[in-house]
């Protein structure tokens, strides 16, 4: 099938990204033939997938219109609206965190399940590969409510467990000892909130930083509780952390189980947990995929040749 549409001149440029990097990119993902000679866009491929590609520019000549390009991260989203047939429009509209003039928004189907399941419940698993916005979204929602005076802090937590190697003896106090393992919540932070803000909200106790190990024994009131990399905590801790759960808190648990770096023969906490907890009223597990990978192109590939390595499809 073959469809040709005109697009205003902004819509154009917003299509073409330098040398045509945006087109081509859709191309390869959509697996569709898409040509632009001037205002004039040709989609050439299987119908299906051209009536869903033309609907989704359809809908960009209208975000363009009213003042909403898609920026960074665009193919993500369009590419995501087409193989999901959801308008572009519900992802981006739902804009999650304001900063330096930058909008957090989901940029495929699968974030937008997942923000609205952690929105929706009391305790949300985000399970999926590298790269599919887990982490980074789950910290974005948390210092939303932050700033909205929901929740009263935000706690930060992961396992202290190496990838694949030893790092020894760390000098220095307990922040330097778990800075390495934690240096991916503070990214994620620093990305949403300038420094200053960031160093005043740890000061004055509503941002805390802290392993894993430090959760026992704790009740968590009135906190956004996050633990990232939770396919690296045993049974037992799983149990713990869970327990800690106070009124009026939320709790993420984010992982990828294809990525377990527990010695051999260990069981991951989060491969048993979606077991034991599956069906328990208010809490979701929401799984994401390569489709919701939205790092450099070459991630979603890299997922893609492990998943066939490791046996999968």
């Amino acid at each position: 099938m073959q469809r040709v549409m005109e697009v205003a001149d902004r819509v154009a440029v917003e299509l073409a990204g330098d040398y045509d990097r945006v087109l081509r990119e859709l191309e390869e993902r959509l697996h569709l033939s898409i040509a632009l000679r001037g205002n004039r866009v040709t989609l050439e491929g299987d119908d299906a997938r051209v009536e869903a590609a033309a609907a989704a520019i359809d809908e960009l000549s209208s975000l363009v219109h009213s003042g909403r390009p898609l920026g960074p991260g665009g193919v993500e989203v369009l590419a995501s609206a087409v193989e999901s047939d959801q308008p572009v429009g519900t992802m981006l509209d739902d804009v999650i965190l304001r900063n330096r003039q930058r909008l957090i928004t989901p940029r495929t189907a699968g974030q937008k399940r997942y923000v609205e399941a952690i929105r929706n419940n009391t305790i949300t698993f985000g399970i999926g590969p590298a790269g599919t916005g887990k982490t980074y979204l789950a910290v974005a929602l948390a210092t939303a409510a932050l700033t909205r005076r929901e929740v009263g802090r935000i706690i930060l937590t992961r396992p202290a467990v190496e990838a694949g190697e030893k790092l020894g003896f760390l000098p220095g106090d307990l922040a330097a000892k778990v800075d390495p393992y934690l240096r991916p919540l503070f990214d994620a932070l620093h990305d949403m909130l300038d420094a200053d803000r960031v160093e005043a909200l740890f000061e004055r106790g509503h941002i805390e930083v802290a392993p894993l190990a430090f959760m026992r024994g704790r009740t968590l009131n009135d906190s956004f509780i996050i633990l990232d990399e939770a396919q690296n905590t045993s049974p037992e801790q799983m149990r713990m952390f869970l327990t800690r759960l106070g009124f009026g808190s939320k709790m993420v648990v984010t992982g990828d189980i294809t990525q377990v770096d527990l010695p051999r023969g260990n069981q991951s906490g989060l491969i048993e947990v979606r077991d034991i907890l599956d069906g328990v009223d208010d809490i979701s597990f929401q799984m994401l995929d390569r489709r919701d990978v939205v790092r450099h192109r070459l991630v979603q590939s890299i997922v893609d040749a492990y998943a066939i390595a490791d046996g999968g499809p």
